[in-house]
């Protein structure tokens, strides 16, 4: 909690705030090991009172919650199953559902419509009728209060099944910092039981890992049962020994601004690894103008150019697992750009396209591997802590939860990729930004 958020919650602050109408940040439920009771309810609607979806309905019970087919005077998340909308008219249960159904929704509560990818549609009008619901998801989760999040889900006829562990994820306090988020799942191919997020036994080669997110990033990890391995500069070598000691990981040094940096890197792993966490990240900043050789050569080397060779190198050399996962770290500046950024912004954008020609590569689709990132937004670390005053304070405010995010809500979100039940999950990039503003 920021120094604002703890003068709202204050009880002078409070006074004051409610006196000139200033914003109170929500506070979010980030209890990651929330598990669902009976009392968590979900209500899920249908268009037109269809019978809701057998498949959606026994995921959400096999999680733990209890699901209502009836309005309910306190609901835990809402669910509506959007697949089966064909015309513009259809839209209109979106209204009927929601409309009485946002006065029951708790604090912290989750929303999700589950709807159909655009192209795979048959009809004109079904093909726009689900694409509309991109623009109903992002409005919806700007008039959310106390912390509510609102997602999109488009998965494919057939792949339902494929679901679990994305259901598991967005009615949990794990997304706590994700809101407005369009995800698809497009295959039930590579569906595994959930394990409620265990890696027991599985080998994650963390970069980046000493400090800031990846640190957080390799300590949830290592939460989960997997076996750290954690990578950073030699200059990092103390801070990184000292936390892998702490999480019984492995050590690897290597400057990824060096183009040999993946075979080293290679060479180095005494066992091939399950998961890939492209963390490593700089800023050189400047206005294109006054930008040297140096800074632009250096950011896209290390951002971009690092993840794709590491990963060519360690799939042509069998060095990642059948069923393993791949997880690039992206930035919203990568989506909106932003003053000053071209080359960090040329970067990200770069990690996206790495998502997007990697989740067709033929050798990751041999070996089941799937691809996604993360795009975080204004996240709390040591780096954002030295941005000037004011300009920190309005990156924390200008999204719909009015806050700045945790290094362990981008982990959590890489740990729902990683998930062995998130195989359908793949090609996807999904912001962590508390619905910014920037870019939406």
């Amino acid at each position: 909690m920021d120094g604002y958020m703890r003068f709202t919650y204050s009880p002078i602050g409070g006074k004051i705030s409610k006196l000139l109408g200033l914003p109170v940040p929500p506070r979010l439920d980030r209890d990651y090991n929330f598990k669902p009771s009976q009392q968590d309810v979900i209500q899920i609607g249908t268009p037109n009172g269809e019978r809701a979806n057998g498949v959606l309905k026994s995921q959400l019970k096999s999680l733990g919650f209890a699901v209502s087919e009836l309005n309910v005077s306190s609901a835990y998340g809402l669910i509506f199953d959007a697949t089966s909308i064909k015309t513009l008219d259809d839209l209109k249960y979106l209204h009927s559902f929601f409309k009485p159904g946002m006065r029951t929704l708790r604090s912290c509560g989750r929303v999700l419509v589950i709807g159909r990818p655009p192209e795979e549609c048959t009809s004109t009008d079904q093909r726009i009728a689900q694409r509309s619901l991109v623009g109903f998801v992002r409005s919806l989760g700007k008039e959310l209060r106390k912390g509510g999040t609102a997602q999109l889900v488009q998965v494919s006829e057939g792949a339902e099944a494929g679901l679990t562990s994305t259901l598991s994820f967005f009615f949990s306090p794990r997304s706590a910092y994700v809101s407005a988020q369009t995800v698809r799942v497009l295959s039930a191919e590579n569906v595994t039981d959930w394990e409620n997020g265990s890696l027991a036994g599985k080998r994650a080669l963390i970069t980046g890992a000493s400090r800031g997110i990846g640190k957080a990033i390799a300590e949830r990890f290592a939460s989960r049962g997997a076996t750290v391995i954690g990578l950073d500069i030699p200059a990092a070598e103390g801070a990184l020994t000292k936390l892998m000691k702490a999480l019984c990981g492995e050590v690897v040094l290597a400057n990824l601004a060096e183009p040999d940096a993946p075979q080293k890197v290679a060479d180095a792993l005494s066992e091939p690894v399950d998961i890939i966490v492209h963390n490593a990240g700089v800023t050189r900043d400047k206005s294109l103008a006054a930008m040297k050789n140096d800074a632009w050569d250096m950011t896209l080397a290390i951002n971009l150019e690092a993840p794709v060779r590491l990963t060519e190198v360690l799939l042509d050399q069998g060095k990642i697992n059948q069923n393993g996962r791949v997880v690039g770290v992206a930035s919203i500046s990568g989506i909106a750009g932003n003053k000053g950024q071209t080359n960090y912004a040329t970067s990200k954008a770069g990690v996206i396209g790495f998502v997007d020609a990697f989740s067709n590569n033929p050798k990751m689709k041999d070996k089941a591997i799937t691809i996604n990132a993360v795009a975080p937004g204004f996240i709390e670390t040591e780096m954002t802590a030295k941005i000037p005053f004011g300009v920190r304070q309005v990156g924390r405010r200008i999204s719909s939860l009015q806050q700045g995010g945790l290094p362990e809500d981008v982990a959590e979100t890489i740990l729902w990729f990683a998930d062995n039940a998130s195989g359908p999950v793949n090609g996807n990039t999904v912001r962590v930004c508390g619905q910014s503003l920037l870019g939406a």
